[in-house]
């Protein structure tokens, strides 16, 4: 079985939250994710959030507190994921290696199709967003 690591940025702004979507052609295409992407050899979390929201948004985040991390197991694969809070992004995102993207009050979360290994944090995301946002 493949084994991958994943790191995802959790963009707050206050009142919603940045979701990306897949392209059709990837693993769960055309599911809405939290962005980021996989870590590549010798490459921390935090360099690979940075490099993937980067690439696939053209944002620059500063990497915040680890929020939640799991392993989710897709018939074919292992994949450990860590949602970590970023801020400070440097201009607005762009679609360049992602299908689209789009901000998203929490309680819209749920109703939107997630890529498998999201789905369990949005309880618990959805309420921990609710309560930041006062």
């Amino acid at each position: 079985m493949r084994r991958f690591e994943v790191a995802a940025g959790i963009l707050w702004n206050g009142a919603e939250v940045l979701i990306t979507q897949r392209h059709d052609h990837d693993h769960q295409g055309g599911r809405w994710e939290f962005p980021g992407g996989k870590r590549h050899a010798g490459e921390s979390i935090e360099q690979c959030l940075r490099r993937e929201l980067l690439e696939e948004i053209g944002i620059e985040v500063t990497v915040g507190r680890l929020w939640r991390a799991l392993t989710h197991l897709y018939p074919d694969r292992s994949v450990s994921l860590y949602f970590h809070f970023c801020s400070n992004a440097s201009r607005p995102p762009r679609a360049l290696d992602v299908a689209a993207w789009r901000w998203v009050a929490p309680e819209d979360l749920a109703g939107l199709r997630f890529v498998d290994g999201d789905g369990p944090i949005l309880p618990d995301l959805i309420r921990d967003l609710t309560a930041l946002r006062g």
